[in-house]
């Protein structure tokens, strides 16, 4: 990964708004249980508002990395079709004959069977690969190949 804006596929553009719309949920009604610290109770009542406020501070790091994210996907447009890259929908055809769609992606976008991770060995091997090409990765039982058989939503 580069460090420059990076695209996402359609199908993680809609998990992260979907998670963000949850979460923004969730703070309204996390931020609307917390009191005044004037009229906070006990010691019990003064630990529970502390729980609340390090949760709002919590879902407030989460809303704004995917406000971020979502942003930065914008403005790389969309996933390349020409080349493997982050944000593609990759057919890939194994050794064993078992072909496979895949999302390159980060591993924050979804946790998902289909997504793969553009650090992984797989990932790596996959990016600036078009249809045709067969790669070479590293898996835990050993070497393994594999052919780009298409790119593309």
């Amino acid at each position: 990964m580069t460090g420059d804006p990076e695209p996402i596929s359609a199908q993680a553009r809609r998990a992260l708004e979907q998670e963000l719309a949850d979460l923004q949920s969730e703070r309204r009604l996390v931020a609307g249980t917390l009191r005044d610290a004037t009229s906070v109770g006990d010691q019990a009542d003064q630990a529970d508002e502390l729980r609340r406020a390090d949760q709002l501070e919590r879902l407030d790091r989460r809303i704004e990395d995917i406000t971020v994210r979502l942003r930065r996907a914008a403005e790389a447009g969309p996933a390349p079709t020409d080349v493997v890259g982050v944000g593609s929908t990759v057919g890939v055809r194994f050794s064993d004959g078992a072909t496979e769609t895949l999302q390159i992606g980060e591993a924050a976008e979804a946790l998902d069977q289909t997504l793969v991770t553009a650090d992984s060995p797989l990932g790596r091997a996959l990016l600036g690969r078009r249809p045709g090409d067969t790669v070479h990765y590293d898996t835990p039982d050993g070497p393994a190949t594999a052919v780009v058989v298409s790119i593309g939503e």
